[in-house]
């Protein structure tokens, strides 16, 4: 529809120019306008305007058909946490959905802790070190999922050179800490 009213205007643009080009231009007679000179250069002017309407809607289908596509990737699926131990199930109730950035700085230990609810993250820079009590390692890299242990004391350190930020995503309760501090376990 917009086309045909612009192509409509786009013609009518062309009978005016005609006339006055035919009328007062090069092509005027002497004894007047020269019709068929004014209906040659407004066929002229409207076959011109309808060729660059015609690569306008081109060029913009060509545009839409090269734009970015949504990316789908799954980062992880798993009913374990990074150390093998299968994950609780479910807690009864309303849930309460909790997302945190953690920042790390270089260098930086964060206490040793332990996590009444299930949790995942992802590490959007640097390389984390996840140390359970029991002595097991998980080195997260940058790019990298993790999925939390559940009720195991643990703790998170930054070895590398630049902060470490990570996002993690609890699935709580109302009221529940997201972790728990074990502040008589001294750090090395």
């Amino acid at each position: 529809m917009m086309e045909t009213t612009t192509l409509m205007i786009l013609m009518a643009v062309a009978m005016v120019v005609a006339r006055l080009f035919c009328k007062n231009g090069p092509l005027k007679e002497r004894n007047g306008a020269n019709r068929d000179a004014m209906l040659s250069v407004a066929v002229i002017l409207a076959v011109f305007g309808t060729s660059v309407l015609t690569a306008c809607r081109e060029a913009k289908v060509k545009e839409d058909s090269t734009a970015q596509k949504v990316e789908s990737t799954e980062l992880i699926r798993t009913s374990q946490s990074w150390d093998g131990v299968e994950l609780p199930d479910y807690m009864q109730g309303r849930p309460e959905l909790v997302a945190v950035k953690y920042v790390f700085p270089a260098g930086q230990k964060l206490g040793w802790h332990h996590h009444p609810v299930m949790n995942y993250g992802v590490l959007v820079q640097g390389e984390l070190t996840i140390i359970g009590l029991d002595g097991k390692t998980k080195v997260v890299h940058e790019g990298e999922a993790v999925v939390e242990m559940v009720g195991t004391v643990h703790h998170g350190e930054n070895r590398g050179t630049k902060d470490c930020i990570l996002y993690m995503f609890y699935l709580s309760q109302k009221d529940m800490p997201l972790a728990v501090q074990h502040p008589e376990i001294p750090l090395e």
